[in-house]
């Protein structure tokens, strides 16, 4: 996207006064959208993000500048502006590039069809209806993008990479006049338009139409300490944010983490493994390398409740004295890398679903879990669940709405008592200091013992 012997320039520029290291990430990311509001086209949109940002290092202090004017003369101009910020004793003259070599994860096969993508919307906001005359609105949603990246650094790395992906929103709202629920899912995938082939819109749309149904039809939950049984797939936003933000270097290089300092040490239960894995290929949260140029890796962070590892960028690993994982990742050239995750989720264990939930006297299951809020330095959470049953002597029972999660992160992974082996991973996105970034949580279900739920009931 730029020559390499302009990025030579800008980066001599930048480490001019002396700075340790320095590096270019240029950009350009074509994006596409669509939102429809009950089966007609609400907004369409087409745009491209073209720039480039500059990151100076010298020691513990970061300058970062960043421009989307990407001539030679302004790239030199604004390292040299960032160079004047940091001085070192540094003096490097000159970079000899190696280009780096990496596999692809996934080759897109299809380019994307606009048409054909609102007419299979259209035909899952039809589903929605048909399913109850209490929907009373749908809202589906579309987004393709294709980014192009280009990373180059002082100490010869020179990486180019392209990255597809696309992903759907689906979401029913059910009312009675009094009150309203929602059913939401959005997949999406590190893949051409052949995504839209392995996925059923309309079954998606019809399983949202029955949460949001049913739950607009359930009773209070009830509050207390109870048993919580997780379902698997996006039940495991809560391990993603209570637990998995505290292994990330970032947190751990400002021991501003529950987690800092324990590797060796038994933080969760024996039954628990968990992986951040970005090199499953065509899953949302994969990267071939990521954004400082480091491929793609799988980390095992916590292994049979031993804490093996954190997930770590550069810059924070020179400053707690470990070797980048792959981990470094941002929203666009406008952000400065930190570490994030890309795959994360619970392993399989051994336990049966059938057996968690007939050995389960009273308690709460969350078939799908919603949002929440975390404190990462504690890992104090407060999470909502979507869609909850209440569990009695072995069966699940009546639906119930309003239920919340409340706990520490730390505790509820020595509280896990019950792992099963049906693993799977759901889509979603990542909001941090560098920025939002496609990411995939996952997990078995799993049971929690005597957790607090919050209710009405």
């Amino acid at each position: 996207m730029i020559d390499k012997s302009i990025i030579e320039l800008v980066l001599l520029s930048a480490v001019s006064n002396g700075a340790e290291f320095a590096e270019v990430f240029v950009e350009n990311n074509v994006k596409n959208s669509l939102s429809l509001i009950n089966g007609k086209v609400e907004s369409s949109n087409s745009g491209v993000d073209f720039g480039c940002g500059i990151r100076i290092i010298n020691k513990d202090r970061v300058v970062y500048t960043y421009t989307n004017k990407v001539n030679k003369e302004n790239l030199i101009r604004l390292a040299k502006e960032g160079a004047r910020a940091l001085k070192g004793k540094s003096q490097i003259k000159n970079i000899v590039f190696s280009d780096l070599d990496f596999d692809k994860l996934y080759i897109p096969k299809k380019e994307f069809d606009k048409r054909a993508i609102v007419e299979m919307l259209r035909g899952g906001s039809s589903v929605c209806y048909n399913f109850s005359n209490q929907i009373t609105q749908t809202n589906m949603g579309y987004m393709d993008s294709k980014q192009n990246v280009l990373i180059a650094n002082t100490n010869g790395l020179f990486a180019e990479d392209e990255r597809v992906r696309t992903r759907v929103m689906i979401s029913a709202i059910a009312s009675n006049g009094d009150e309203k629920q929602t059913g939401y899912f959005g997949p999406g995938a590190l893949k051409g338009f052949e995504f839209y082939e392995e996925i059923n819109i309309e079954e998606i749309a019809k399983e949202a139409a029955r949460s949001a149904v049913t739950m607009l039809n359930a009773r209070e939950c009830p509050s207390g300490k109870m048993d919580a049984i997780l379902d698997n797939g996006f039940g495991g936003v809560i391990f993603h944010e209570a637990c998995g933000h505290g292994l990330e270097a970032s947190g751990i290089s400002k021991n501003a983490s529950v987690f800092a300092g324990k590797i060796g040490q038994q933080i969760a239960s024996e039954k628990i493994t968990a992986i951040d894995d970005g090199t499953i290929a065509g899953k949302w949260g994969s990267i071939n390398i990521d954004d400082e140029g480091e491929r793609g890796r799988k980390n095992v962070l916590i292994e049979n409740g031993i804490l093996k590892g954190y997930l770590v960028d550069k810059f924070n690993g020179s400053k707690i004295g470990m070797e980048a994982t792959g981990s470094s990742r941002r929203e666009s050239y406008k952000n400065i890398p930190t570490s994030r995750m890309t795959n994360t989720y619970i392993a399989s264990g051994k336990d049966k679903k059938e057996d968690i939930i007939k050995q389960t006297e009273y308690g709460i299951y969350a078939k799908y879990m919603g949002g929440g809020s975390v404190n990462p330095a504690s890992g104090e959470f407060n999470f909502a669940v979507n869609e909850a049953y209440i569990i009695r002597n072995g069966e699940i029972c009546e639906p119930v709405k309003s239920a919340t999660l409340i706990g520490k992160g730390a505790e509820v992974l020595k509280n896990i008592d019950m792992v099963s082996d049906n693993l799977a991973l759901a889509e979603g996105m990542c909001g941090a200091s560098s920025g939002s970034v496609p990411v995939c949580v996952g997990q078995p279900m799993l049971r929690v013992k005597n957790i607090t739920v919050g209710g009405r009931g």
